[in-house]
């Protein structure tokens, strides 16, 4: 099918006709990502995923006998810090399939000091497994308390806007009485997010180290009569592509003249990820940050094919006239939106140091890179009792609601209407380090 071909149809039928079967391999796999508290059973959860789905091989189960046990944990923790630690540091990722779903795991650290990680994790992710550890809490008590840790990390999730968060309530064949220790666990939580807004997909008891619950069913047991983990994941929805918002794609990469390729047509073809909405030859853009506009000529994907492509799929873009384009800078739909230098946003702080304002940092808003100044905070959360409060700074790893100012005006979207258009990072000016992921508001 010709370019021409393509203009003529309208987008949907033409991303239809070139991408149907592209399509349908990315939905099948689920990225999920595992979180929660310290040592509540993360990474041993995990492991039973992949040996009780017989994805583990023989010798590499036999690489993780400590003492005649099988420590499951072994199997995401990979550095040597993690192993001497017996702690989580980094994300593992890890991927199996059953006869039904292909999945991409996520192992998140549980630390305090590495919530950056998680929240890394969480960023892309379809799905998030919350474990919450029940020989940790209180849970005789009908109003027990939740650990920090395990708040923390639901209100991020939520924040992040991870389509399904599933709670377990992990080690409950290490309580007396598992019934009770569930029907307790399971109010705190649904209480917690209920006062959070967050939307629960279930509520599920597990045992990590002996199987129950996660792979197969345990029938009855804590009176609970629905799918195990694997099943209840094997359901979920994938993230569905932004294609309701208006085109904007971040360019990454340029590539030169090349008078040898067909496809491109002696032109520049600007590579990246489409973020919203859609590409097909014929649209109007306007580049940001220079205001010139032109039309798209060519659509190419991965293998230089011509068509149209949709939100969250790579493409090279060209263009029917040479405008300055370069990497960083935006294609966007003409007049859907409106650069702003002035920006409210939920920050979740990552920094070892505490933010104040007046600190400057670089933002990163796609693939650009500008200044920004942190002119207000205007509250923090509180995430034992979910209250706004005042505050003059924000400590490590807390959430809360600052403004920014940008050296050069950056089309945002809110992040309630896109996970890619609406969230930034900014970064130290001295150390590198990445200090917050920033969320439109």
């Amino acid at each position: 099918m010709s370019a021409t071909d393509l203009a003529a149809q309208t987008p949907a039928t033409a991303l239809t006709g070139a991408q149907n079967g592209h399509e349908n391999d990315h939905a099948s796999a689920l990225k999920f990502i595992t979180c929660g508290s310290v040592d509540d059973g993360k990474s041993t959860l995990i492991g039973r995923l992949l040996v009780d789905s017989k994805t583990v091989l023989q010798d590499q189960l036999a690489g993780v006998q400590r003492g005649g046990e099988t420590d499951l944990a072994l199997l995401t923790d990979g550095l040597s810090a993690e192993r001497e630690q017996g702690i989580t540091i980094d994300v593992a990722y890890r991927y199996f399939a059953t006869a039904h779903r292909k999945f991409i795991i996520g192992d998140a650290p549980g630390h305090e000091q590495y919530t950056r990680n998680m929240v890394t994790a969480a960023s892309s992710a379809d799905a998030a497994v919350v474990l919450v550890d029940a020989t940790k809490l209180d849970w005789r008590n009908p109003e027990l308390s939740l650990l920090p840790q395990t708040r923390r990390h639901s209100l991020l999730v939520n924040l992040l806007r991870v389509a399904s968060i599933v709670f377990t309530v992990n080690k409950l064949d290490a309580v007396e009485d598992p019934a009770l220790a569930f029907r307790h666990i399971g109010a705190a939580l649904q209480k917690f997010a209920s006062a959070a807004g967050i939307s629960v997909t279930s509520i599920v008891p597990i045992s990590a180290l002996k199987g129950w619950n996660v792979v197969e069913p345990h029938a009855g047991w804590c009176g609970y009569a629905g799918p195990s983990l694997l099943q209840l994941l094997e359901e979920l929805p994938n993230t569905p592509a932004e294609t309701d918002q208006p085109f904007a794609f971040p360019v990454q990469w340029v590539e030169k003249f090349s008078s040898s390729s067909d496809t491109s047509q002696g032109r520049r073809v600007f590579w990246g990820r489409v973020a919203t909405g859609f590409a097909a030859p014929g649209q109007e853009i306007t580049v940001l940050p220079s205001g010139q506009t032109a039309k798209i000529a060519q659509v190419l994907n991965h293998v230089r094919v011509p068509g149209a492509m949709r939100a969250g799929h790579s493409a090279g873009i060209v263009l029917d006239r040479e405008v300055d384009v370069s990497r960083g800078d935006w294609l966007l739909a003409p007049g859907a939106f409106n650069p702003a230098r002035d920006i409210e946003a939920t920050v979740a702080w990552m920094d070892d140091e505490p933010l104040v304002a007046g600190r400057v940092y670089w933002a990163l808003h796609g693939h650009r890179w500008v200044k920004a100044k942190v002119k207000r905070i205007v509250h923090k959360l509180d995430v034992n009792t979910l209250a706004e409060e005042d505050a003059a700074e924000l400590p490590p790893n807390a959430i809360g609601h600052v403004s920014l100012a940008v050296q050069e005006p950056l089309a945002v979207l809110p992040y309630a209407r896109s996970r890619v258009v609406g969230a930034l990072v900014l970064v130290d000016t001295a150390s590198h380090k990445t200090s917050a992921a920033v969320l439109v508001r």
